[in-house]
């Protein structure tokens, strides 16, 4: 005899301020942004700078076009130094990740953190009518489901 559905058992009322949080709630938009002109050397700088670990680049028209991230100036730093060449003209067009998945700023904020657990990414850009309006991270989805937790989110009293 199979089970046929279960939902296991109901701990509490659903959140509904936590059901009505979108993306545009939470992500960032003090943004350090990159152009694809830029040196290596500089992005390095600005990613050590500001305490990040990668970010959006875009075109004259704030239209995002790659992202870059630390592992990809890892890349040219171990490139550059097996062809043994200098990394103050190299510009980050080459190495950054183009194809880039974006995120609505009006995506529901399960739905968001659903997308990264399928996609491995650690922050998205959030494009509204084809500009960046905002960087979302996989911190940032925490730390607004902790300010939103719920009944069903309490954590239980200590034992000991």
């Amino acid at each position: 005899m199979g089970i046929k559905n279960f939902q296991g058992k109901h701990v509490g009322e659903v959140n509904e301020q936590a059901e009505k949080t979108k993306v545009r709630d939470c992500m960032s938009t003090n943004m350090v942004l990159f152009k694809k002109d830029h040196s290596v050397i500089d992005v390095v700088e600005k990613l050590i700078k500001n305490r990040i670990s990668g970010g959006p680049v875009v075109n004259d028209k704030h239209e995002v076009i790659g992202i870059i991230s630390e592992g990809d100036c890892i890349k040219q730093i171990s490139e550059s130094r097996y062809y043994n060449m200098p990394m103050e003209a190299t510009t980050i067009e080459k190495y950054m990740t183009t194809g880039v998945e974006t995120i609505s700023p009006d995506e529901n904020l399960f739905d968001a953190a659903e997308r990264f657990i399928n996609s491995r990414r650690r922050r998205f850009p959030v494009v509204e009518n084809k500009k960046i309006v905002g960087v979302v991270s996989q911190k940032d989805i925490l730390r607004t489901a902790l300010r939103l937790k719920g009944y069903n989110w309490k954590r239980k009293k200590k034992l000991f």
